[in-house]
């Protein structure tokens, strides 16, 4: 790829005013709690029970796709900038994505691993995305060639903590309170929720690139390639790790889709936060904000794709169990 259209990429200023940010934080946050309806206390104590997919799961989230991630950034450094594959190591960093439990049910996946995935994903990332962006972000500029004045990686732990716990945190608490004690409001909510949380993520991708559609098209092509190639990644790492530890289908197919289907509208929010990365110090950062952007609309036709094409075997791949 043409170094123009890189640093055209990267010069893309994704300006977010106080209104914006705060409709953005409201639609995560509403999101997370539309998700935890499907959340009781037992589903971690199953966690417990059955812990094996459970465990591969975790690994592939929080372990495997942040560390391939760094592999793939460093092996493609000469065709992005550090800006590019300093997203996809946040993203990689982020949980599940909300849309995970819906997919896993489109394509008869095992939906109680798959909420047992979110619950425990979405509460370790209070410590686990930092920890993984700083981490492997850090260790990426460390072998990243010096083609432009990077920024210093410092990361905020405790703005990062913060906001995870008020954006997900507390709604992800209070989704898991009205399951339990209020199991017929969670019922009626939940379906709807689902498919609202879809067009709420569309919501945000759409305030993110108001103002700057006709930039963000002109590089739509490399965007498009540089994300299909990691969510390939994602999603190939769940399906092989599932397959070689000879997991039931059902619970690889799971496997594979908490792993493929990243909370990259997390990844938005810590962007736009400016106490996190500071709009005076991180002014060329278009190309991290373009690549978090456009996860999250790939990853829902990805994975309707997969669930569709899952469903359309689904007999066949029934009798393999």
């Amino acid at each position: 790829m043409s170094p123009e259209v890189i640093a055209h990429l990267d010069a893309i200023k994704v300006n977010m005013n106080e209104a914006g940010m705060n409709a953005i934080n409201i639609v995560l946050a509403f999101v997370m709690f539309g998700v935890a309806l499907g959340i009781k206390p037992q589903t971690f104590v199953d966690i417990v029970k059955k812990p094996q997919s459970a465990i591969l799961g975790i690994l592939c989230q929080l372990i495997i796709l942040p560390a391939l991630t760094f592999l793939l950034t460093i092996t493609f450094k000469n065709w992005i900038s550090p800006m590019i594959a300093l997203g996809m190591i946040l993203v990689a960093s982020c949980p599940g994505g909300n849309i995970s439990n819906f997919i896993t049910s489109l394509s008869r996946g095992n939906a109680e691993l798959s909420v047992s995935l979110t619950a425990f994903n979405t509460a370790a990332c209070i410590f686990t995305t930092p920890m993984n962006f700083a981490f492997w972000g850090g260790l990426y500029l460390n072998f990243a060639e010096k083609r432009m004045i990077l920024p210093e990686l410092d990361i905020p732990f405790w703005e990062i903590f913060k906001t995870i716990v008020i954006l997900l945190g507390i709604p992800l608490v209070l989704g898991i309170l009205c399951s339990q004690y209020l199991p017929k409001v969670a019922q009626k909510l939940k379906k709807p929720m689902q498919y609202l949380s879809v067009a709420f993520f569309i919501l945000m991708v759409v305030l993110t690139f108001g103002n700057n559609i006709d930039a963000f098209m002109k590089c739509i092509k490399y965007i498009f390639l540089i994300v299909l190639v990691h969510n390939l990644l994602a999603l190939g790492i769940g399906f092989s790790v599932g397959t070689l530890f000879k997991v039931p289908y059902k619970d690889r197919r799971t496997i594979t889709i908490e792993t493929g289907i990243q909370n990259s509208g997390l990844g938005l929010v810590l962007l736009f936060n400016p106490a996190i990365f500071d709009p005076a110090i991180w002014s060329n950062n278009g190309g991290m904000v373009v690549i978090t952007a456009w996860w999250g609309v790939w990853h829902i036709i990805s994975g309707l794709t997969l669930a569709y094409t899952w469903r359309l075997r689904g007999r066949k791949e029934a009798n393999e169990d």
